[in-house]
């Protein structure tokens, strides 16, 4: 009967005490997408990503009753930094589930007009709302409302002692009537509290300083509406150093001894270092998260890093290697020469024939391929010709006993209909191609199937096309391998170097869609075509796998547009329709969900972009 009462009562004050309505909620899931494209089309910076926000101590005065049920000690409140805006990921502040809905809604306009950044925290959010009001006077209404109903729910200044009843009023003044106030009147007193938290309002980003690093979870690429995964957490983090004894047991190892430490029998053990199945709500629980920038765990487990093969393993380099710019976007500005990328070909390839799994649907993609090949077709009404045009010389012999002149020939001539495309297919062969979809085939044969299948069919068509693939070993080794250039024949030796390709290092994106642009550029052809295939996001082992990568290639896509050519990506990333629209427009994409579909798919793909 004991338990049952108190569990009843802390039910009970939980509940009056938490001042939220669970059944007005209203989650950033169901309007990430709206609040998303409000955002951008209020001008916000189309490359930040909506996320959640983590719950932070606030530290401001409680009410008696949410001191005795220890509730209200945390808020999730909206911020905006470099790369991310971060609204709450759930509403109850008020009972009514429209107010909760607008209140996201505002917060992303006031996002967009937040153009102040380096201002005091108090001034900018004013400065903010009253850009907001102004330029779409249409909130103004919601925004009333809100602030009614925000005013109803704060302490109000007669409960408050002298000093924190100043800040208060002052917040609720600025709040009735934006950029009306200065400042913020100062404490006066150690035990007195921070304001109360402004749900209208975001809170100031922390400037990165030493010892600090940025949230985990904000290198994410930029969102047409990015979904990120469901109960994912955001947590501020911070920098520490790293324990001394980080690996006591490792001080004399020898790498050729390691196979000695396997354990090879079959029997589910649990050991120090796994996963504990509680630490996802440890985590929650916490403010901050500690890291370390040495990339190791404390736990004894060997990590190798990749390096470069040896020469004599290596495909052969072509020529000195080229020097290509890169975008960074924190400068808005085009680095020169800060790429190095090495054109590569295959190393003894040789000859080979079409595997004979492909030939069937070789055969048939060249049949169908086959009618878009050049037709001679017949132009009628020519001044001279192979053939007498009938009905063209009736009409003139018509015209001549009416009393007009003829303004047409009578023959028949044969005509060729060339088509007037260039292609490059650049694709993607970084280490992430050497995971298996299947019990026979990794990612890289896939590809590697694709980029026959796609030289089959471009055989029967005619057309012009060149095969590349690239990775990258930070931005001194962007390896960009020849498969098939447009001057070559695709034969056996095309084939082998195909046949040869091999699973990388990483995806600098930017730097090898340069370098496919140039080299299509070059084509004389009406029509120029840049067809990507990647696995996943660009990213590489430097700043590279954040932002900055997605900017540079978004650069890079933008520049070969302004070229005249037509960049297309195709990927078997089932998480790309978060990015890929940043980087290539709405249209500008296809995400192929089963990746052992793609051989098949791509020249069909190809017939599509290239129809008249």
């Amino acid at each position: 009967m004991e338990e049952f009462v108190g569990k009843v009562w802390h039910n009970w004050v939980t509940r009056t005490a938490a001042g939220h309505y669970p059944e007005a909620a209203v989650k950033l899931a169901e309007v990430e997408k709206t609040v998303g494209i409000l955002f951008r089309a209020f001008g916000g910076d189309p490359g930040l990503k909506v996320a959640a926000a983590t719950a932070e101590t606030h530290g401001a005065r409680r009410r008696w009753l949410q001191r005795l049920a220890g509730t209200g000690e945390k808020q999730a409140l909206a911020r905006r930094d470099a790369e991310t805006l971060r609204l709450p990921p759930e509403i109850t502040a008020f009972p009514d589930k429209t107010l909760n809905r607008d209140l996201y809604l505002w917060l992303a306009a006031l996002a967009a007009s937040d153009v102040a950044p380096e201002q005091p925290w108090f001034i900018r959010n004013q400065r903010a709302s009253q850009a907001a009001l102004t330029n779409y006077p249409g909130l103004a209404t919601r925004y009333s409302r809100l602030v009614a109903a925000h005013l109803a729910a704060r302490i109000t200044p007669a409960e408050l002692q002298a000093d924190e009843a100043a800040q208060e009023s002052a917040i609720r003044h600025a709040l009735r009537e934006p950029a009306s106030v200065d400042g913020l009147p100062p404490l006066n007193s150690r035990k007195s509290r921070p304001p109360q938290p402004v749900l209208l309002w975001l809170i100031a980003a922390e400037a990165p300083v030493a010892g600090q690093v940025a949230d985990p979870g904000e290198h994410l690429p930029p969102e047409g509406s990015s979904s990120s995964e469901p109960g994912k957490d955001a947590h501020k983090a911070e920098q520490v150093e790293t324990p001394d004894n980080k690996a006591p047991m490792l001080a004399s190892f020898r790498a050729e001894s390691l196979p000695t430490w396997a354990e090879y029998v079959r029997v589910n053990r649990a050991y120090d270092d796994d996963e504990d199945p509680n630490a996802r709500n440890v985590a929650n629980d916490l403010d901050k998260l500690s890291l370390t920038r040495d990339g190791q765990t404390a736990v004894s487990r060997v990590k190798f890093d990749l390096d470069l093969p040896s020469a004599a393993e290596d495909d052969t380099p072509i020529g000195p290697g080229i020097a290509l710019p890169e975008w960074d976007y924190r400068k808005a500005l085009l680095l020169p020469k800060h790429c190095h990328l090495q054109p590569m070909i295959a190393h003894d390839a040789g000859r080979a024939a079409l595997p004979p799994e492909l030939a069937a649907t070789a055969r048939k993609l060249r049949g169908q391929f086959a009618a878009l090949a050049p037709q001679r077709r017949w132009l009628k009404a020519q001044p001279d010709g192979a053939e007498l045009d009938v009905d063209a010389c009736v009409r003139n012999h018509a015209d001549r006993h009416s009393g007009h002149t003829p303004e047409t020939g009578g023959y028949l001539a044969q005509a060729r209909c060339e088509r007037d495309l260039a292609c490059l297919l650049l694709a993607d062969l970084s280490m992430s191609t050497d995971a298996w979809i299947s019990d026979t085939h990794r990612i890289v044969d896939v590809i590697r199937d694709s980029l026959l299948l796609f030289s089959e069919a471009m055989t029967a068509t005619g057309d012009r096309f060149g095969i590349y693939g690239f990775s990258s070993l930070r931005r001194q080794n962007i390896r960009f391998h020849l498969l098939k250039d447009f001057n070559g024949r695709y034969d056996d030796a095309a084939r082998a170097r195909i046949l040869a390709i091999k699973p990388g290092f990483y995806t600098r994106m930017g730097a090898a869609l340069r370098q496919a642009a140039s080299i299509l550029y070059e084509q004389q052809a009406g029509r120029r075509l840049l067809l990507i295939i990647t696995d996943g996001k660009p990213n590489d082992l430097d700043l590279y796998d954040s932002r900055y990568g997605i900017e540079d290639t978004r650069m890079a896509v933008y520049e070969a547009r302004r070229m005249g050519l037509t960049p297309f990506c195709v990927t078997i990333d089932r998480e790309a329709g978060t990015y890929l629209p940043y980087l290539f427009g709405p249209a500008g994409f296809c995400v192929i969900r089963k990746p052992e579909e793609l051989p098949r798919r791509l020249p069909l793909l190809y017939a599509q972009l290239t129809r008249d």
